[in-house]
């Protein structure tokens, strides 16, 4: 009711709109009745019990294209799409015989309009994460579906601000029927996929109005309406200086050039961005302008650094941090704080001895430094959501892109993108501290329930006075709770503390206090 209140121009009813603070509950949120603990990967990227996600409307409209069908009480994925109706698999081997899907030169992938995230659950098996957004709209629940699948997804619009990811963060970005309008406001969507792909970096795109010549009549469009819409999207495509590498069938790909001296258009007129930082983005209004490509001294050199093959790079001394550009990080404390974190969660695996065993699949780091919780977990049964506090005092986001690892900005006194019930495991290395200053460890604390699984676990890491205070809080919370020492002794200040969320379902008495 209160996204209707706001502009539909660009989407901006679909935006983020935090209610204020007087407007905030403060209440545990219940499992449905019947919940229970997801499959496990793989088994889940194709099955998910209905009681998780009780949408069955969803699977009305989309079962005759192959997205979702509903199975006693359980809902099947087939792998297909409104855009590819053989498979994902065969999709994407489409694609890879343009885009290098299978070497690990592409490793992070930007899916707009996801759906229910087909394409990025099938991503997997070339090793390619996806970073999956979709707003909440007529379809219901997408996004939910897709972390219900065990696949990465935000809820999230390309509207009025720019997306919450850093600049140069993607090797390729995707839209498959994503109802985009891309031509439109001066190519301001293009420019935001444009700030957000690395150089050298793949866009692809399916569907309308691409093959419009063929298909206009089977998409109800006229064709000079379709005709005009490629023509503009085209035009900025040659502003931007992407390469079309690919067209056949409704599948068209760009490649965005690897530096300025690469490109073959240099007396076309751009506006590009007055912004100093294209990483300052939270609630930042999009604009209609080129984001300046990294400086580069040789023609075919790759502006922001050489692409290495995944798994290389997830330990390579990112380009951001060998260049001097991340103030403070130098490559001794990067390799250092990475040496630390493998002795960390190496601790916590002696502790919580599931972490190895595939039944957390959907781990979030909310406060995610460089990456080195993520790398040091690194497995095919789990992802990890890096995330990177607004308030933090060096932003190193694009450092865990960089490492083939994906991530978001977030601040932590207002809700994440995610619906309720969509994390395994959530990390907290720091966070209260950090936060202790600027909203309410209790308002963080319900937040992470919300979010949490029931039976899910939770590894705060934070100096004892304070984990003495979130301890208190979360035992009115039916969370059960352990605190150790850190690894090094009893007498290291910093302590570890481990939860786990109880599982209770609606009906059952609510009368727990959070005093």
């Amino acid at each position: 009711m209160r996204a209707m209140t706001f502009p539909r121009e660009n989407m901006n009813y679909r935006e983020r709109h935090c209610p204020p603070d007087e407007e905030k509950l403060h209440c545990l949120i219940p499992a449905p009745q019947g919940y229970t603990t997801p499959f496990p990967w793989p088994k889940s990227r194709d099955y998910v019990p209905y009681a998780n996600a009780p949408y069955k409307s969803l699977t009305v409209e989309k079962a005759v294209q192959n997205w979702i069908q509903y199975e006693g009480n359980v809902f099947r994925f087939p792998g297909g799409g409104t855009q590819f109706p053989h498979g994902a698999d065969a999709y994407i081997n489409q694609l890879a015989s343009v885009i290098p899907l299978d070497n690990g030169m592409v490793r992070t992938a930007l899916d707009t309009g996801c759906g229910v995230a087909s394409f990025g659950a099938y991503l997997f098996k070339k090793n390619v994460i996806g970073m999956s957004f979709a707003p909440r709209d007529s379809h219901e629940a997408q996004v939910q579906f897709a972390l219900e699948r065990g696949v990465p997804g935000v809820i999230g619009v390309l509207g009025t601000i720019k997306l919450p990811y850093p600049s140069r963060a993607f090797d390729m970005s995707h839209c498959s029927r994503c109802l985009i309008p891309w031509g439109e406001n001066d190519g301001m969507y293009m420019m935001e996929v444009d700030r957000v792909l690395r150089p050298g970096g793949y866009w692809v795109l399916s569907g309308p109005p691409i093959n419009w010549r063929t298909n206009f009549q089977a998409w109800s469009r006229p064709k000079e309406e379709l005709e005009e819409e490629q023509r503009k999207i085209e035009e900025i495509a040659n502003l931007l200086c992407w390469e079309k590498k690919h067209e056949m069938g409704e599948i068209a790909i760009w490649r965005k050039r690897v530096n300025y001296d690469h490109c073959h258009q240099q007396n076309v007129r751009r506006k590009m961005c007055q912004s100093k930082n294209a990483d300052d983005v939270w609630y930042k209004k999009m604009e209609a302008c080129v984001t300046a490509y990294p400086e580069t001294t040789k023609a075919d050199e790759f502006a922001g650094g050489t692409w290495k093959p995944f798994p290389e790079r997830l330990n390579a001394v990112p380009f951001r941090i060998s260049s001097g550009s991340i103030p403070g990080v130098s490559i001794e404390t990067y390799q250092q704080d990475n040496q630390s974190w493998k002795r960390h969660v190496n601790a916590y695996k002696r502790v919580n001895k599931l972490i190895d065993s595939g039944r957390y699949r959907n781990i979030l780091d909310m406060n995610a430094g460089l990456g080195n919780f993520a790398a040091a977990l690194e497995s095919p049964k789990l992802w990890v959501m890096n995330v990177m506090p607004t308030i933090a005092e060096t932003d190193t986001l694009g450092v865990i892109y960089e490492r083939g690892l994906i991530g978001i900005y977030h601040d932590w006194c207002e809700a994440f993108s995610t619906y309720p019930r969509t994390y395994d495991l959530i990390h907290a290395n720091g966070l209260f501290s950090l936060y202790k200053n600027k909203c309410s460890a209790e308002d963080i604390l319900l937040e992470m329930d919300r979010i949490l699984r029931p039976e899910g676990a939770v590894i705060f890491r934070d100096e004892m006075n304070v984990l003495n205070k979130v301890k208190r809080i979360v035992g009115g919370m039916r969370w059960n709770t352990k605190m150790v020492d850190h690894e090094n002794g009893p007498l290291v200040s910093e302590k570890i503390l481990f939860a786990v969320k109880r599982y209770w379902v609606a009906g059952e008495s609510n009368s727990t206090s959070l005093e």
